[in-house]
């Protein structure tokens, strides 16, 4: 969190929705009065979040997972009527400092749920945790019912918990569609007896590419098939990141900051992927820190700091928690001091100065005194 915020409000993506910013993503809306948006200066008294409209089901699926969700407390862990994935106790420490220090959390199946938080939240390291790539120092989680804890990554993409990560992971310097080749499973020429037997395994490769084919085509990639990946821009890394963890057919896709560093002109694609997803009948969970992107699509929204699940619920509950705002601008973000605050304060500055001054005053004293 930036230090400096007792100075002016802070900007940027993630900072719009406590603003009242219009939507990026929907058309240009006309300017709103100044006194229209909500103030975080001394003359503020009550924060109104920006109305959000009620989600519009998008499919049979998203109406499940809609109807399933509103009987869910908008509280940190509350369980859910269908979960696809259970984390309990998890626990992740670097030294002295708790990364993740999470009690409870439910996933509900054929829902999009956003993680969200601020920086250093702890939001990639959980992720790391659940697929595989980390190590707890305590707790376990289960995924379809059957407990994942430990498992290596390969083996949680198996069983059909996939990834992406915020920085993509293309091969460079294969082409596009080779990428998109090796993220299937099960392929038999990798075996090393079967390898130099063509018929064992070139009627399978032939089903493999036409999937791999359909897929580019499905996220615009299909004429950059026989370049190199390394060519392509940030944005369709990232298509091609999402594109190719579907080659193994998952359950759950989880997203880690999909729309970081993407052109504008690819988000409203982005958008529209993510959101096929569920609507084909998997469950996405994202991690995103511009919070008109987790409004527009979000089912439910997780919010961790330091740590630890501090709320959960819909994206209009959610983004008027004030548990939420404070983790984002701090507790007295909206509010002014009290006499006491001002003077305890006043007198840490006062205090501070003394010692400068003592301290400046004493150098000047050694200068003299080594000056032959």
């Amino acid at each position: 969190m930036p230090d400096d915020m007792s100075g002016d409000a802070p900007s940027g993506p993630e900072w719009d929705f406590l603003r009242g910013d219009p939507d990026p993503i929907a058309a240009p809306l006309p300017a709103a009065p100044p006194s229209a948006g909500p103030s975080f200066g001394p003359s503020a008294e009550v924060f109104t979040p920006e109305p959000i409209e009620p989600p519009q089901i998008k499919s049979d699926h998203h109406a499940v997972a809609l109807d399933a969700l509103s009987g869910a407390a908008p509280e940190p862990g509350s369980p859910k009527p269908d979960p696809i994935l259970m984390a309990d106790a998890v626990v992740r420490r670097f030294g002295g400092l708790t990364a993740v220090d999470v009690t409870h959390l439910e996933v509900q199946r054929h829902s999009i749920t956003a993680l969200i938080g601020p920086n250093g939240a702890g939001k990639t390291t959980f992720f790391n945790l659940l697929t595989g790539f980390d190590k707890p120092d305590a707790g376990a989680w289960t995924f379809e019912g059957r407990v994942i804890s430990g498992l290596p990554p390969h083996r949680v993409s198996r069983r059909g918990m996939v990834r992406t990560f915020q920085l993509t992971k293309a091969l460079s310097k294969l082409s596009v569609l080779d990428n998109m080749r090796l993220g299937a499973t099960g392929q038999r020429g990798e075996a090393l007896w079967a390898a130099v037997l063509p018929p064992l395994w070139k009627r399978q490769e032939a089903a493999i590419t036409a999937r791999a084919m359909e897929l580019l085509e499905r996220f615009k990639l299909d004429d950059k098939a026989g370049e190199f990946a390394g060519t392509l821009s940030g944005g369709q890394r990232k298509l091609l990141e999402m594109a190719r963890a579907l080659m193994s057919s998952p359950q759950l896709v989880m997203l880690d900051e999909p729309m970081a560093g993407v052109n504008p002109a690819l988000t409203q694609s982005l958008l529209g992927h993510v959101q096929s997803l569920r609507d084909d009948g998997m469950t996405v969970v994202f991690v995103e820190h511009d919070m008109d992107v987790v409004r527009h699509i979000a089912d439910w929204v997780v919010v961790m700091a330091q740590g630890s699940v501090i709320a959960e619920g819909p994206p209009a509950a959610v983004m008027a928690d004030d548990r939420v705002i404070d983790a984002y601008l701090g507790a007295h973000h909206d509010a002014p001091l009290s006499i006491e605050e001002e003077e305890e304060r006043l007198a840490k500055a006062e205090n501070e100065l003394q010692a400068e001054i003592e301290q400046a005053s004493a150098d000047q004293s050694v200068e003299g005194g080594a000056t032959p």
